[in-house]
């Protein structure tokens, strides 16, 4: 486990740039922090560029920002955590990936299972995974991140293969604990992993004794890795 990044200075809101050294908030974090918020001049707001740099800045009349300290860095929390799911219905991927954000998860990948019942075709995976990516901004603003997640298109099952190479489980009944010696998880669909699939060749993990829902899955398995990276959870070390 690595060290634990420090938190961020209290400040009345977040937001992502893409300068620190002159930052500018985009039109509709402008409109909630100044309509929403109602944040007053003066007040302090942090600013991050996604990748880990941050700067604290005050909040002026009229919807600017004005920098109040020098940029500094957040060091990136060991070892990388990814959780990847299969495609749900309606709206339940969205809440996934929102809840993945706020719990730390760094990595977040959308894969095409053998059982799973959601069929989109090339244009409907782009749309979704670019309103995914919104999502996962307003989550990481929401809970302070300065890292954004990797969140990229939606894959098959051998691309999500390719991605957790030598790092990947299965989320399966029964499977041992998860341990940040492998800190990525893929959960299935709700009709379960075929059995191709399942002999895929990586190990099985268990979220728990009950059956769990694909997105109740999905969350729990970042917050498990999670939890076990932050030290909130403490790794099983006998009976």
């Amino acid at each position: 486990m690595g060290p634990l990044p420090p938190p961020l200075p209290d400040a009345a809101a977040h937001a992502f740039v893409t300068d620190l050294a002159v930052p500018t908030l985009a039109e509709d974090d402008r409109h909630h922090f100044e309509r929403v918020l109602r944040l007053e001049p003066g007040q302090a707001v942090t600013v991050s560029d996604g990748a880990g740099r941050w700067r604290l800045c005050s909040w002026r009349p009229g919807g600017g920002l004005e920098p109040a300290g020098e940029e500094a860095e957040e060091p990136a929390a060991h070892p990388p955590i990814t959780v990847a799911f299969a495609l749900t219905k309606g709206d339940r991927p969205e809440w996934v990936v929102q809840k993945l954000t706020e719990l730390g998860v760094d990595r977040i990948v959308a894969f095409r299972s053998a059982r799973s019942v959601v069929r989109w075709d090339e244009h409907k995976e782009a749309a979704q995974a670019a309103r995914w990516r919104r999502v996962a901004l307003q989550a990481a603003m929401q809970s302070r991140r300065t890292r954004l997640p990797e969140l990229g298109e939606v894959t098959g099952f051998a691309g999500v293969l390719t991605v957790v190479a030598g790092e990947g489980t299965l989320a399966a009944p029964g499977g041992s604990s998860p341990t940040l010696a492998r800190p990525a998880v893929l959960v299935g669909p709700e009709g379960g992993w075929s059995d191709a699939e399942l002999s895929c060749g990586l190990p099985s993990v268990g979220l728990g004794p009950t059956i769990l829902r694909a997105e109740t899955a999905a969350v729990a398995a970042g917050t498990l890795l999670c939890g076990l990276r932050s030290g909130t959870i403490r790794p099983v070390t006998g009976v």
